[in-house]
């Protein structure tokens, strides 16, 4: 039978861990110092004066390597709790963690031919 009251130390944490964030943000906002000085206005770059306009356009075959990168090392970590149990699951994990291996390599084939991996 369903109960909730099974789940109070859920809905306990959810509340502690929504509540500690806006209590840090509105604290910083209140005991923030605010100064609208000229210097606290301009860009700063490794303690050197900027030369030229902050807003420079970047390739976009920049980010799409850095997307590509993440996904692919992100969905690694994945494999690594199949890897540490996989004597204990057996040959159904294998299946699934291979399956998913071929997803990634579909996936990484199709980044290769899509010209996402090319740097320049």
């Amino acid at each position: 039978m369903f109960l909730l009251y099974e789940y109070d130390i859920f809905w306990a944490f959810l509340l502690i861990s929504s509540v500690i964030p806006i209590l840090a943000f509105l604290l910083s906002g209140i005991l923030a110092p605010i100064r609208k000085e000229p210097e606290k206005l301009s860009s700063y770059e490794s303690g050197i004066e900027p030369i030229g306009d902050a807003w420079l356009q970047f390739r976009i075959r920049y980010y799409m390597f850095a997307l590509v990168f993440v996904v692919f090392d992100v969905e690694t970590v994945f494999l690594y709790p199949w890897a540490m149990s996989f004597d204990v699951l057996g040959v159904s994990v294998f299946i699934e963690a291979f399956i998913f291996v071929l997803i990634l390599i579909v996936g990484l084939v199709y980044a290769w031919r899509k010209g996402a991996l090319e740097w320049s």
